[in-house]
């Protein structure tokens, strides 16, 4: 993947951006929150622009499976 690594001894395996202990899923986290690139950019020096687009398609990448995923009952 690039910019995306996994190691077990950095923040328990889970996929971070290169060189950070910034965890994907804390990018795609804030990002659906309604964050915008630039508050990432400004909260975490050590991200890029291109961290950023690669743990989207890290997140995308990760949903290419053939795995069918049950709807969501938002009544719940």
């Amino acid at each position: 993947m690039g910019l995306i690594e996994a190691h077990p001894k950095i923040m328990l395996g889970k996929p971070v951006i290169a060189g950070t202990r910034i965890a994907v899923e804390l990018v795609l986290e804030r990002l659906a929150s309604g964050e915008t690139e630039q508050d990432l950019l400004d909260e975490y020096p050590r991200l890029t622009r291109d961290g950023i687009r690669a743990a989207l398609a890290f997140g995308a990448s990760a949903l290419h499976s053939d795995v069918i995923y049950p709807p969501v009952d938002e009544a719940a």
